[in-house]
């Protein structure tokens, strides 16, 4: 079984795609930009399109469904293309469509996992799908963890992150509690309403040592950052800043959506950006062994629960969960998820 073993303490990375996929395309095909407009976003775009491994091509957007995408974040640098590295920040978003509405979850990245398409098992923290496998393991390591079929994926340097804020002219978020950021330039935030630059909004969406709640404090950010951006980006105020914001975002993601594709988003889906709901799949602190090393291991209550949200969200049945995270649990009998002590969790190899 391949593991990571090593512990060591990782810069928390936000994540801005939904944004980028609805954003962009509400700005840059809108027709007062008339046609030279709408050729430079349809040829910058077109340079952040992948394929799956699988050579599928998805049609829910096409066909005016309700879709899932995995929206991945990664810190290559400034303006560095995405290849590899641990995808620190994962979420998944189901676009409905019919019920004008959004659902955002996050995967925390230190959920132990399988990693689905791997040559023998190897279960391990969940980011680390991405720097496996790409986009295709990640999609469908949680798509399998989750019980949800995921078609599409958005790939987003977050090292970008400043300019993309920057270029929509800053944001507005409601600051939960006073803190200063002391791992940084001590930046300090003020409860209630704040304007965040770029800088700021990274500050802010990557802090988590002043957070009580930690890394599900430092989600909930992200996840309101997400929101913010999305909101300033669809109204007419960024529509000046339109071609700093298509630069970085033609250098700075990678996607299985197709100009089509993001042309639907715009035509059939924007009213789902209005209502945004955010969860995240909790887990419980465990030392894992063989090991030892410390991962986030979620019940298959909270599987259950996360799984039959997304799956009402896309309109599907419910279906009980049964992956190898439940086999895991099962076999853990001793594993108090009700507890707060520090306990280990043993993981069980099948091909053993």
């Amino acid at each position: 079984m391949e593991r990571r073993m090593k512990n060591r303490p990782t810069k928390s990375r936000p994540i801005l795609k939904l944004l980028l996929m609805i954003v962009s395309i509400a700005l840059f095909t809108a027709a007062a930009y008339g046609l030279r407009l709408y050729s430079q976003t349809r040829y910058a775009l077109g340079d952040t399109y992948r394929t799956l491994n699988n050579g599928k091509v998805a049609t829910a957007i096409k066909d005016k469904k309700p879709f899932a995408a995995l929206l991945l974040g990664v810190d290559t640098g400034a303006d560095g293309r995405i290849d590899k590295g641990n995808s620190d920040t994962m979420i998944v978003v189901v676009v409905n469509p019919a019920k004008k509405k959004t659902t955002m979850i996050s995967i925390p990245r230190d959920t132990a996992a399988q990693l689905i398409g791997t040559e023998h098992f190897n279960m391990q923290k969940i980011n680390a799908a991405y720097n496996v496998g790409g986009s295709d393991m990640a999609i469908n390591t949680v798509s399998k963890l989750t019980n949800v079929p995921i078609n599409y994926f958005l790939t987003v340097n977050m090292g970008a992150l400043e300019k993309i804020v920057d270029a929509v002219g800053g944001i507005d978020v409601n600051v939960p509690f006073s803190f200063t950021s002391h791992h940084t330039n001590n930046e300090h935030f003020t409860k209630g309403p704040m304007h965040l630059d770029g800088k700021m909004a990274l500050v802010y969406s990557r802090m988590r040592y002043e957070d009580p709640n930690g890394d599900y404090g430092r989600q909930a950010r992200q996840q309101q950052v997400i929101k913010a951006i999305l909101k300033k980006a669809t109204s007419m105020d960024a529509l000046g800043n339109f071609t700093d914001l298509l630069n970085t975002v033609s250098k700075n993601i990678a996607t299985n959506l197709s100009f089509d594709d993001m042309l639907g988003v715009f035509q059939n889906y924007r009213a789902a950006a209005t209502t945004v709901s955010s969860d995240h799949l909790a887990g419980k602190n465990a030392w894992v062994y063989p090991g030892p090393a410390s991962y986030q291991i979620p019940s298959t209550e909270e599987l259950q629960r996360v799984s039959d949200k997304l799956r009402k969200a896309l309109d599907l049945e419910p279906e009980t969960i049964n992956n190898q995270n439940v086999r895991e649990n099962n076999a853990n009998t001793s594993f108090d998820f009700n507890s707060d002590q520090d306990q280990t969790y043993t993981i069980f190899n099948p091909e053993e």
